[in-house]
């Protein structure tokens, strides 16, 4: 994957090179061929030896940061990928996850990041609760949920947390404690890791995958997610809320009867209509 990678940025930056010094008349026979040429062979015999070094030093510095540092890593882990999935920077990963399903059958990586949607689930739930008159806000989190549940957070993080402020902030908190506990059993020596990239949530069951057996790895899969789910609950009902967020967002948008008798309208927002008369 790596090796490919660089081969990439190679071959644009020698078709860039010949673009600029190969006369437009032989432009579209020398070009290409330079460009596969001097790419490939580069590739074969240099680039393919060092993204294999950097492959292995990925997995050996992966293995003994979840085994020397685990609960502390996974702390880090969990409670940082959230804001790197709300600006889609998630996707730099995929090399780093490739590299360790290639070397162990799996990646542990995987299973820490997804504690982040765990958070992100605990807390929409829990700003389900405390904004119980905001029927905007808990129609959104109980479209967007099942998505959560199942690893896609992004529409609780664009329609629910990230608007509010302080529960993007708490959901981190949820993913940090849910990263924690699975990273806790890898420095103890229990992997938990994925088969495959992509899945996350409840989705990602069915690829776990470990070294001390099916039942096991499902189990601290399964107990790291509900500390996300309780860590991130907790900590969104209790300081996820200011006074002035309550005050702000904790109100009923539909029109009271005292509001409609006065004014004759039954759409808020729009102006009232005017006495007879005027």
């Amino acid at each position: 994957m790596l090796g490919a990678l660089g081969a990439a940025v190679l071959a644009v930056y020698v078709e860039k090179w010949c673009r600029r010094w190969v006369p437009e008349a032989l432009d579209v026979l020398v070009t290409p061929t330079l460009t596969v040429l001097i790419s490939g062979l580069v590739t074969i015999f240099g680039l393919m030896y060092v993204a294999g070094e950097v492959s292995s030093a990925i997995g050996t510095f992966a293995d003994w940061l979840l085994a020397n540092g685990g609960a502390g890593a996974g702390f880090v882990l969990g409670g940082l990928f959230l804001p790197l999935v709300m600006l889609g920077l998630h996707q730099a990963l995929i090399p780093i996850h490739t590299t360790l399903i290639e070397q162990q059958g799996y990646t542990v990586l995987l299973p820490i990041l997804a504690m982040a949607g765990a958070g992100q689930v605990g807390a929409a739930m829990a700003v389900y609760f405390r904004l119980p008159r905001n029927e905007s806000i808990r129609r959104t989190i109980r479209s967007a949920l099942p998505a959560g549940l199942l690893g896609v957070g992004e529409p609780l993080i664009y329609g629910v947390s990230l608007p509010l402020g302080r529960p993007f902030i708490t959901a981190c908190v949820g993913g940090a404690f849910g990263g924690g506990f699975v990273g806790l059993f890898n420095q103890l020596g229990d992997k938990v890791g994925s088969t495959a990239i992509g899945p996350s949530g409840w989705a990602l069951f069915p690829l776990v995958d470990g070294n001390h057996g099916l039942g096991t790895t499902i189990a601290i899969y399964a107990g790291g997610l509900l500390v996300g789910y309780v860590a991130g609950f907790a900590a969104t009902y209790f300081f996820g809320f200011s006074k002035d967020l309550l005050s702000e967002f904790n109100v009923s948008q539909k029109p009271t009867p005292s509001t409609v008798a006065a004014t004759g309208n039954t759409h808020p927002g729009s102006p009232a209509k005017a006495p007879a008369g005027v």
